[in-house]
């Protein structure tokens, strides 16, 4: 995960011991600096030992923000002592970086309630989230009320905070890809670019006409289709595949890719079914598991929505994200269902993963105009599991999320397939079907619900059902 930038605030009231300052100061940078994380922190002659309390120190601290504010991706608040909670939110409101805080409180010790060591920040922690909540600023809580950052459940409370702020870092002015309309059986695909533009997602369109005609003007001897040819052939095995099939898919790889870096775009969407086969002779399964290994996420059938599922749970995550079909019941198991697509899944979901042709678009569209498919399935392990869409009618982003697991139970089928376990699974398909959600789902392979929802619900206003089985 790309190293974070953290501002931390240190909150003082001048009748507690100088000492603690220090000492809280000193915990706080050294457990940053193990963790690869830059602080930007007023140092000790910006402000009285580098703490928030004055009115002076508020200025100070938020000009040092302001400064670095392209850099910051959240805000640490250290009590060391009660601290002075106008300050702090006084400085977080001025200095308007709108990013996620997290707010930390130092235990006493039964045997250190005199004066030299006295602390109280059990109950300034209570005092400064009243004023972060008068001034209308949402914020993170450490997993108990008190907590040493010395102790190694800070450092995990850490951890999750930071996996929050990538996820609401990486939702600020995303920009998603569309390639193609979406195939017109697809109405379960349909959403609101006006909506994802009101919450920071711009959506890129392209006409599937464009990016064919420029494939068609590439020869199969260009450079640049040779060097994309090795990148396919190097990927994974394809037995079976005509060389012809993997040039046109190398050549069709260089124009979106090309088209994604000039418009500098982080995921994309595109028209599969049935047009690409039809016109152009081959599936871009392969092409799309390629970008999403590459932490680039890509959906078929122009789901927008689905992509930018697939793309939080990669913010969350760190890892490649997959689009999937809730396809099937496992026989009679209330709990398990089985997940499929043609073949686009990042190629680190699988296990021995080769390339293939669609079995099942090939019985209409013929078996040749379909390579490119990925053939394999998902290991045993912890997956997470969400779906984001627009909803016209409320004018806001509205979703579900979870956790589950996959299994390795026995599967005799093709394609891109996974046997999933999910706690209360008949629950889950019910609100689906009952609030029109789509057969669509993004899955990730690691536990995210609780880091999505922190993020989505607390600092991007989204209504999210989180579902706990």
């Amino acid at each position: 995960m790309k190293q974070k930038t953290l501002g931390v605030l240190v909150g003082n009231r001048d009748f507690f011991p100088d000492q603690l300052i220090s000492e809280g100061r000193n915990d706080i940078l050294t457990l940053f600096e193990s963790m690869g994380i830059t602080a930007i922190i007023p140092d000790e002659e910006m402000t009285r030992l580098g703490a928030v309390e004055t009115w002076q120190d508020v200025k100070a601290c938020t000009d040092l923000f302001k400064t670095h504010r392209d850099k910051i991706d959240g805000i640490v608040v250290l009590l060391p002592n009660f601290g002075n909670e106008k300050a702090i939110a006084d400085t977080i409101r001025r200095a308007e970086l709108n990013v996620p805080i997290l707010v930390q409180a130092y235990p006493d010790a039964l045997d250190e309630f005199h004066l030299e060591r006295r602390r109280d920040a059990f109950c300034g922690k209570i005092s400064v989230c009243n004023n972060l909540l008068q001034y209308g600023h949402p914020f993170s809580l450490t997993s108990t009320h008190t907590v040493n950052p010395k102790d190694e459940l800070f450092k995990s409370d850490l951890i999750h905070f930071i996996q929050v702020c990538s996820v609401v870092r990486g939702l600020r002015n995303v920009r998603l890809g569309a390639i193609g309309a979406r195939p017109g059986a697809f109405n379960t695909v349909r959403y609101s670019e006006k909506i994802l533009e009101a919450y920071g997602t711009s959506v890129v369109t392209v006409d599937f006409s464009e990016i064919l005609g420029n494939t068609e003007r590439l020869a199969d001897t260009d450079p640049s289709v040779q060097s994309f040819l090795e990148r396919i052939e190097s990927y994974l095995p394809a037995p079976g595949i005509k060389k012809e099939s993997l040039t046109k898919m190398a050549k069709l790889g260089v124009v979106i890719e090309n088209w994604m870096q000039e418009n500098e775009l982080q995921a994309s969407a595109i028209q599969c079914w049935n047009s690409l086969q039809q016109n152009y002779g081959i599936n871009v399964c392969t092409l799309m598991s390629m970008m999403s290994e590459q932490m680039m996420p890509s959906a078929c059938e122009v789901d927008i929505t689905g992509v930018l599922s697939m793309y939080v749970l990669q913010l969350a995550s760190g890892t490649p994200s997959a689009l999937v079909d809730w396809n099937n019941n496992y026989g009679d198991d209330p709990e398990k269902c089985v997940l499929f697509h043609c073949g686009n899944w990042a190629k680190s979901f699988y296990d021995q993963p080769r390339m293939a042709f669609a079995d099942v678009l090939g019985t209409t569209l013929g078996k040749e105009n379909t390579a490119g498919a990925i053939n394999g399935r998902v290991p045993a392990g912890p997956m997470s599991f969400a779906r984001l869409s627009t909803d016209d009618t409320s004018g806001s982003i509205i979703g579900y999320i979870g956790d589950g697991q996959f299994t390795d139970d026995e599967l005799k089928t093709f394609g891109s397939r996974a046997v999933v376990q999910i706690d209360n699974l008949q629950s889950l398909m019910q609100f689906i079907c009952e609030n029109g959600f789509e057969h669509h789902t993004a899955m990730n392979a690691a536990y995210t619900a609780d880091v999505l929802e922190e993020a989505l619900v607390k600092y991007m206003g989204w209504e999210i059902y989180r579902h706990n089985g």
